[in-house]
């Protein structure tokens, strides 16, 4: 049976036991946890734990999923086995409340025995050694012992506390002729027992004290790995025997006029595979960046251009290929040809970025080997490659790799401290002196959301790098006070300005308001003498904070505007909100169209037209996400989260001052869409009576 003969038979077969069918979700997940969709449970992980309905009671799919960075990465292992994926499909049947072990284990034996027709007596099961009704069902069931094991092996949990429950697999034997063990021996990991099926069984709710109480609604979560289902239907013990790794072998030999051999096997699987995650991803709206999942796939499409370099080819690589990859998963994944000529684009964009990076960062690295000690790269020299020529570390590791060099990592990591710290250092100015005060207490600024009169104690004057008891009339200063009603720059918005004051006399005109830490500083320059202790009144330039407000409203529909426009996996990767504009930056692989850019803005301002109420809302996180609140990915959040809701159009994070409906906002106007980067694009936009 081919790929698509197993997919088929696996759906069409649950589809006769009243499963809904339903297609693959995304691989951007709608889990700001993680990077990608990395398991069968991931689109269904609201269902599962409770707290969302479910609208069908028993669903089975073949969910697509990648498993290449943060905690779930199975990169560094592919191209030096036959098991090992970054890109992998999962077959799932579901059963929200419905069937639970008897039904799971059922259906789970009749589709591996009768529809797949495997042998019965290569099947091996094992199971959770407290669940003796599981046992009990397979030995009524398939007439087997099932072998019992722990936590470790046949134990769910989503956690240390909430749902989990024992789970079932079903392993197959290979054969004699290959090396390992029966589960749960010592040489388990050898190769003969391959784990094919799981039957997760949702059964219980961990509290904090480690009890179980069974869930109200138990539910099955099952899955199986096509590409090693494949290899056992097709009698192979390597995954990339099988057919559909074969075809587009075959392919990459087409385009670079290599035949495969045992010598160069690893790179052919490498690329085989990196082509399935990268044309995926993109398709799904990944774009190629530095940052989050968008670096990811930079680096894999990366690695598979290293290694069509090993087998002598130079060029295009993946672009050329993605045809190939439509004709072998076309049928099953329709978004692959739907979006093949702006994958083939944003594919071509990085390979083109790729080779005049790898051009120039190689003249450096070819004329520091000569200078090698011991056959190790110093670490400034890796990360010069890595700073200046945009290598990755582990670029360079593997193009040393093939010649037995080195890298010094701790020199590496030392270099990339030191010039974060340079960074650090210039861009902070005088932020150091105030992170020097580690007395000093933090600044009560809860009214900046709602500024009202009040009277505000001196803490702490910084004049000219040195702090003060006293500054005088002329003195340009930066004040600390006990509260305020000013807004601090934070979060990508410009800070408040207006005066400090004592009756009518203004002491201070405040510049902008400044952040470090939770100390919020007042810059500008003293009208009248100042001492620590003084009590002054704080009070903001209303006109400026409406219209920054409105610049900052502005911003999250700009964000909606551009992922309704160009694609899903448009990301913030940084902003900055002023009263007289905003820009906005973005991951994208090109430059947008003028017509686009046109229908992202005409799609504001009828946003702005519906005058769409803005609701500013304090909840948990976990509520939050439950919302579907846009978070940006590797922000640190707390418990509690400020949420900023426009219309049905927008739901985002965010602790900056906003409208209360958009059309406050009056109107917007795009000045200017740039690239400030490979993958990032900057918009420029006005907003208010500025837009006219």
């Amino acid at each position: 049976m081919t790929y698509n003969d197993i997919r088929k038979a696996f759906l069409d077969y649950f589809a006769s036991k009243g499963h809904t069918i339903v297609p693959s979700a995304s691989l951007i997940p709608n889990d700001p946890t993680l990077l990608f969709t990395v398991a069968g449970m991931v689109p269904w992980k609201g269902i599962l734990q409770g707290t969302e309905p479910a609208f069908a009671p028993r669903v089975a799919d073949v969910q697509k999923c990648i498993r290449a960075g943060g905690k779930h990465n199975d990169l560094e292992d592919v191209g030096f086995d036959g098991r090992h994926h970054t890109f992998f499909e999962m077959l799932g049947n579901w059963s929200f409340g419905d069937y639970f072990k008897a039904g799971a284990i059922e259906m789970s034996w009749e589709l591996l025995t009768k529809v797949f027709g495997l042998d019965p007596d290569r099947i091996v099961v094992t199971t959770h050694y407290s669940d003796d009704e599981a046992a009990k069902i397979w030995k009524q069931v398939a007439g087997k012992d099932a072998i019992l094991l722990g936590d470790k092996d046949n134990w769910w949990s989503a956690g240390d506390t909430g749902p989990c429950g024992p789970c079932t697999e079903m392993h197959y034997d290979m054969g004699a002729h290959l090396p390992g063990g029966l589960p749960g021996t010592p040489d388990e990991d050898g190769g003969r027992y391959v784990e094919i099926w799981n039957d997760v069984f949702m059964q219980f709710d961990r509290d904090a004290n480690g009890n179980l109480t069974p869930l109200p609604k138990q539910n099955v979560d099952t899955g199986a790995g096509l590409e090693r289902f494949a290899s056992i239907m097709q009698g192979k013990t390597d995954n990339y025997d099988t057919d559909l790794f074969v075809n587009l072998k075959r392919a990459v030999s087409d385009v670079t006029g290599v035949a495969e051999t045992a010598e160069n096997v690893s790179s052919f699987k490498v690329i085989t595979d990196h082509l399935r995650s990268v044309g995926f991803a993109i398709a799904d709206g990944v774009i190629p960046s530095n940052t989050d999942r968008g670096y990811v796939i930079r680096r894999i499409l990366r690695r598979a251009m290293r290694h069509g370099q090993i087998l002598g080819h130079r060029g295009a690589l993946l672009s050329k290929l993605y045809p190939a990859l439509i004709t072998e998963m076309g049928a099953a994944y329709p978004e692959l040809a739907a979006n093949q000529s702006r994958v083939v684009e944003i594919i071509q964009n990085e390979e083109n970025a790729f080779a005049d990076m790898l051009q120039n960062g190689m003249k450096l690295l070819e004329s520091e080997l000569p200078k090698l000690n011991n056959n190790v790269l110093p670490g400034d020299v890796a990360f010069k490659l890595f700073d200046t020529y945009g290598f990755p570390l582990d670029l360079t590791q593997m193009i040393l790799r093939d010649r037995n060099i080195d890298v010094d990592v701790a020199g590496f990591e030392k270099s990339m401290a030191e010039q974060k710290e340079r960074s650090r250092a210039n861009t902070k100015g005088t932020r150091i002196f105030w992170e020097s005060q580690t007395e000093l207490a933090a600044t009560d600024d809860n009214a900046k959301y709602a500024p009202t009169e009040m009277e505000s104690r001196v803490l702490s004057i910084l004049r000219g790098g040195e702090f003060v008891e006293s500054a005088t009339t002329g003195d340009e200063v930066e004040i600390a006070l006990d509260k305020t009603t000013f807004y601090g720059t934070q979060g990508g918005q410009v800070g408040d300005s207006g005066e400090l004051k004592q009756g009518d006399t203004t002491v201070m005109s405040v510049t902008e308001a400044g952040r470090v830490d939770n100390v919020v500083i007042h810059k500008g320059v003293l009208k009248s003498d100042i001492s620590v202790g003084d009590v002054v009144v704080p009070v903001i330039n209303a006109s400026v904070r409406q219209q920054t407000a409105r610049a900052h409203t502005a911003t999250h529909l700009l964000q909606a505007a551009l992922r309704s426009v160009l694609n899903e996996d448009v990301e913030q990767r940084g902003s900055k909100v002023s009263p007289d504009s905003v820009r906005f930056d973005f991951s994208f692989g090109r430059a947008m169209t003028a017509e686009e850019k046109t229908a992202v803005e005409e799609l504001i301002n009828k946003w702005i037209a519906a005058d769409m109420p803005v609701t500013h809302e304090q909840m948990s996180m976990d509520d939050a996400v439950k919302r579907g609140a846009m978070a940006l990915f590797g922000e640190k959040y707390g418990d509690t989260v400020r949420v900023i809701t426009a219309g049905d159009v927008s739901c985002e994070l965010c602790g900056g001052t906003h409208i209360h409906h958009t059309g406050e906002i009056l109107k917007a106007k795009i000045n200017k869409e740039k690239s400030i980067s490979s993958g990032i694009r900057r918009i420029t936009m006005s907003v208010g009576t500025l837009a006219e």
